[in-house]
């Protein structure tokens, strides 16, 4: 009877393992009490909902009969993006049950929490300097995860023949290797071991070892939560600023890419067209944003290109951590940081924003339009790009996939930003900002988001991060397909 029930459990439903998971993560930041005794108090706000998910995740798959995995591939997409989306919305509530068992938040502040944490994003309403350092932990760790994902994390204990479906439908574009289960070891590898080297790393600057556990988790997953206020500012310490600039470029390279430079394959890297792209970017951007903020902002040169260089690439990789506010900053260096945010990291990496691969995609499809104008009638012209996998074709079903997504994403930021003006009451620069950080789950704040920002902002908040952090069409084809199983039930 007990080797059934074992065979059952292995063999049930994806939900419940995910369940199970989810109360497995939420159990780890309970070791923390182990160095800090102060924070005793607070382990029944993550033992109950932890042993709860893992109870109720165990009933479902001894309930539940194995699932079907030959389907025809549009329904194995509609059902993996509604699973993708039932494991976020899952995993957003009981990681929010901790603030709200132990009194730290509001429930939708509760839920803004969980939601930056999972998404990477790193905004926050929490009052951090009367946080106890096991909700820290709880936050950073949900960063570090949430950069990989919830089917990811799950594919490495557990393997199925949905394990693929479910893996490219929460938006992981690139496959490492032949087999699915070695990929997801490779990465999971890789961000171990970058994040050892980072925590180490920090150590070594001068920062605490928990400190540099977080800030480290947070730099790699682009996350951007901090152990203090005034986030790496805090420091004041060049060297920390570079490790940190290190550490947030890692996190917001393709894994592909990143696997050339382990094998020492740098020549390989460095002509990875989306590796060239941003190194064009940031070129460009950080001079122009010091010479902007220069004089307006700061005496030295020196110091605007020190700070211009750390937000750039904080923007751009959608980390979030900050070494100033912007208040002093003029209106065109916050433009800057809205583009890069906008923009945001590489595919296949823990970042947001629209990619950093459609947009070269789509600057090319604007270079070979105008080129095509000007050629012969007739001509045709074959256009590649550089994968870490090696030379790919642009043709017509990519730039109308590439185009759809854009032009889906700036429309869903353009209204985000019209409903954070009316829920924030803010001015348009700062719903702009502040909206393009939720999108690209960036964690950059001009200054509306904080523990007086009202409900129905975080809401409109929430909605962006997820939206971002899930790539749109998922979320949206994981809704239709969850009205369409209400209307067959009614």
């Amino acid at each position: 009877m007990k080797h059934f029930g074992l065979k059952r459990i292995q063999s049930g439903c994806i939900e419940g393992k995910l369940m199970m998971l989810c109360g497995a993560l939420t159990a780890i930041p309970m070791l923390t009490a182990c160095f800090y005794p102060e924070t005793l108090s607070d382990l029944a706000a993550f033992a109950i909902p932890a042993l709860s998910s893992l109870i109720a995740g165990a009933v479902v798959c001894l309930k539940n009969q194995p699932q079907d995995n030959e389907a025809p591939r549009p329904q194995r997409i509609k059902k993996g993006s509604f699973f993708v989306l039932f494991a976020w919305s899952y995993g957003v509530v009981i990681g929010a049950l901790p603030f709200v068992l132990a009194g730290q938040l509001s429930w939708v502040q509760s839920l803004f929490e969980s939601v930056s944490g999972w998404t990477t994003t790193g905004l926050s309403v929490m009052d951090i300097a009367q946080t106890s350092p096991l909700f820290l932990f709880h936050r950073g760790f949900m960063q570090y995860c949430g950069g990989l994902g919830f089917v990811m994390v799950m594919t490495l204990f557990i393997q199925n023949k949905q394990s693929m479906n479910l893996f490219q439908a929460e938006g992981h574009s690139d496959q490492l290797t032949p087999n699915l289960g070695r990929t997801v070891r490779v990465i999971v590898l890789m961000y171990t071991t970058f994040l050892i080297f980072g925590v180490a790393a920090y150590r070594i600057a001068g920062m605490s070892l928990f400190d540099g556990l977080i800030h480290a988790m947070c730099a790699l997953s682009t996350g951007g939560f901090s152990t203090r206020v005034e986030s790496i500012g805090y420091y004041n310490s060049p060297l920390i600023e570079f490790i940190t600039i290190i550490l947030m470029l890692i996190g917001t390279t393709n894994f592909a890419a990143l696997l050339l430079l382990m094998r020492r394959q740098v020549r390989q890297f460095l002509a990875v067209s989306e590796v060239r792209f941003m190194g064009l970017l940031l070129a460009g951007a950080v001079p122009l944003t010091a010479l902007v903020v220069f004089s307006a902002a700061y005496a030295r040169l020196s110091d605007s290109f020190r700070i211009a260089l750390f937000e750039v690439v904080s923007a751009l990789s959608t980390s979030g951590f900050s070494t100033v506010g912007y208040v002093r900053w003029p209106q065109a260096a916050v433009l800057v940081l809205i583009v890069m945010m906008l923009i945001g990291g590489g595919v296949g990496s823990t970042a947001g924003g629209m990619k950093l691969t459609r947009v070269y995609l789509m600057l090319r499809a604007i270079n070979n339009h105008l080129r095509n104008k000007n050629a012969p009638e007739g001509a045709v012209s074959l256009s590649f790009y550089t994968r870490p996998q090696g030379r790919t074709l642009i043709d017509q079903k990519l730039l109308a996939d590439t185009s759809c997504f854009v032009f889906s994403y700036l429309l869903i930021y353009f209204t985000g930003t019209f409903l954070l003006m009316l829920t924030a009451n803010c001015s348009l620069i700062e719903a702009m900002f502040d909206f393009a950080s939720s999108l690209g789950t960036v964690g950059l704040s001009i200054g509306i988001t904080g523990p007086l920002t009202p409900p129905l902002a975080l809401i409109v908040e929430m909605a962006g991060m997820l939206l971002g952090r899930l790539e749109i069409f998922i979320v949206l084809i994981g809704i239709r397909t969850l009205f369409q199983q209400i209307k067959a039930a009614l």
